[in-house]
């Protein structure tokens, strides 16, 4: 395998920031700051962004794929060096122009020509998450740690969390959006971020047979990847949210309103079962040591990014951040200081600290045309990469297409709204057949199906000797 490097060593590193990387027609990036868990800085935006480019100009080049050194992918961004630039007036702009420059790098991401393949083998946190999220393959491991914690630290999800979370099932993304609550190993995939599991002793193979597929169509790599999957262990935990505790995440998570989701959790803490009451008990606390108002503008944004497209849910989400960098909140440069920096275990100081002294006019703040917050904001490149061509973004069923079929997937297909379902009932086992066909017995399907058949549906018998037929249950 030949190496060529993302950049001369600067400073104390002596390893460039990131390795690029040619075996046959396969290119990989390698993010390269171990130390620092792979949190993206300035220097690996400089020399990500126009050699991607060229790989994805480039004859030679047929897939391109992402990984991290050491253990993690990518933990983040520079958020220290972004506060400390933010509390300046001459330096603000480069703040807002680090995440400008960040999320144009996510949309290029998404917008690739060539197939991507994106190798979460460690931590996958925030920034990490918006590099490979709209990625057509996402390999999870039983090393991936998955989770968006911006509330910790008195901002908002970014990077296009805001589309790419309010896409997974029910109100999943909406949990996790607000809780920073994190995803493991295969959780990632059961739960519809990642598109397959592959343990990490496996991921070596799957490069080399990667660079060794004679027509590098998605398709074929769709196959070489489901090759190297691997069944659930039996000493393996199930997905954490699944049945009844998915269920009342969806009834608490389903609000408009951040008081509304407490109030819920509240009366969940004293379910009858105790693993809600557990769950719910835990989650409610979770969210009061958040800070209230990076709660208010998480859910927000969460719900207006559902009906965006990728580059409007990025513009919307780059707002959010000039408007957090111009003093909107100082829960941003507090939660920074007070978890990155001192490192405290105490609640931040946020302001306001209730819940309900967050008002419309704060939130407003980050989203209203006319907030003075926003004077000065920018607009990520509308797509454009620096050869003139149009990044064109991720069409969802192209995110999706790979992955476990969704709960609305499953639900269009038992009523009918799924043009190949066809007009008739389905019983179970029906259900199963049409979906192991349709999936090439794709692993971990039947388990998927057989999860929100238990949860959504109720089986129909006529008593007429006919079959027993699912209802979707509204």
């Amino acid at each position: 395998m030949s190496g060529v490097t993302g950049s001369p060593p600067s400073g104390a590193e002596a390893e460039p920031v990131v390795r690029f990387e040619s075996n046959l027609a396969l290119r990989t990036f390698i993010l390269n700051r171990p130390k620092k868990l792979n949190a993206l800085n300035e220097e690996m935006l400089n020399v990500l962004r126009p050699k991607i480019e060229e790989w994805d100009n480039a004859e030679l080049c047929s897939i391109i794929v992402a990984t991290g050194s050491g253990r993690a992918l990518c933990a983040g961004g520079d958020v220290e060096g972004v506060v400390k630039n933010a509390a300046d007036d001459a330096t603000r702009h480069k703040a807002v122009d680090f995440f400008k420059r960040e999320f144009e790098l996510d949309l290029l991401l998404a917008s690739l020509r060539k197939p991507y393949v994106a190798i979460l083998d460690g931590i996958t946190m925030g920034g990490g998450v918006g590099l490979v999220a709209n990625a057509p393959f996402r390999v999870a491991t039983e090393k991936t740690v998955f989770s968006m914690p911006e509330t910790k630290i008195g901002y908002c999800p970014d990077v296009g969390s805001s589309y790419f979370l309010s896409r997974l099932d029910g109100e999943l993304g909406t949990y996790l959006a607000l809780t920073s609550d994190t995803l493991r190993g295969r959780a990632v995939f059961e739960h519809g971020f990642a598109t397959h599991y592959i343990p990490s002793r496996r991921i070596p193979l799957l490069l080399d047979r990667l660079s060794n597929l004679e027509v590098a169509d998605k398709s074929n790599i769709d196959r070489a990847l489901e090759e190297l999957c691997s069944e659930r262990e039996q000493e393996e935990p199930p997905p954490p949210f699944i049945n009844e505790k998915r269920a009342a995440l969806d009834i608490a998570f389903g609000h408009d309103q951040v008081e509304m989701i407490f109030s819920d959790l509240e009366l969940l803490s004293n379910d009858v079962d105790p693993a809600i009451r557990e769950w719910a008990a835990q989650t409610f606390q979770m969210l009061k040591d958040r800070s209230p108002t990076s709660l208010k503008v998480a859910l927000k944004a969460i719900r207006l990014g559902k009906t965006q497209t990728l580059t409007e849910a990025l513009n919307m989400e780059l707002k959010i951040a000039t408007a957090f960098c111009n003093g909107a909140s100082p829960d941003f440069m507090t939660g920074v200081t007070a978890v990155l920096v001192t490192k405290s275990k105490d609640r931040p100081d946020w302001n306001p600290s209730r819940l309900e002294d967050v008002t419309e006019e704060i939130v407003d703040r980050f989203f209203s045309p006319g907030s003075p917050y926003l004077r000065d904001a920018s607009a990520i490149g509308d797509g454009l990469s620096n050869d003139g061509s149009v990044a064109r973004g991720p069409s969802e069923r192209t995110q999706l297409r790979f992955a476990l079929p969704t709960e609305n997937d499953i639900r269009d297909v038992i009523t009918g709204l799924d043009p190949a379902s066809g007009d008739m009932g389905y019983t179970l086992d029906d259900l199963l057949e049409y979906y192991h066909d349709k999936r090439a017995g794709k692993l971990g399907v039947s388990e998927k199906v057989l999860e929100v058949v238990r949860r959504k549906t109720t089986v129909v018998d006529n008593n007429d000797g006919n079959f027993v037929w699912l209802r979707w249950n509204p």
